[in-house]
């Protein structure tokens, strides 16, 4: 006795769908896709560092990791500090409040 399988019932289509504005989560996706861009925003989770330190921690060269923070610094990420004795130093951090409005952006993706 052959039993007979029904087919799913398809939804209508939907065609007025409007499109999501995802311009700025893509933005931050994609330079967060590097991953030393990614491990300099992992590493300034603890608090400010120099270009010196997150160069050792990548293993990466310092003009390197210059550049890479200059993308950083340009989305707003990150920002930078000049040490107060010794103003040569500058020290790099976290934008809280630019990378809770990211997280912020991708939950909204992903939910």
């Amino acid at each position: 006795m052959t039993t007979r399988m029904e087919l799913p019932v398809l939804p209508e289509l939907r065609l007025e769908i409007a499109a999501p504005d995802v311009t700025e989560v893509a933005e931050i996706a994609a330079l967060l896709g590097d991953p030393i861009r990614a491990g300099i925003i992992a590493i300034l989770g603890s608090g400010p560092h120099c270009v010196c330190e997150m160069a050792a921690a990548l293993d990466e060269r310092q003009n390197n990791v210059s550049n890479h923070l200059a993308k950083l610094r340009r989305a707003r990420l990150v920002r930078a500090s000049r040490h107060m004795v010794d103003a040569r130093w500058v020290y790099y951090e976290r934008d809280e409040a630019t990378c809770a409005a990211a997280l912020t952006a991708f939950e909204r993706l992903l939910r």
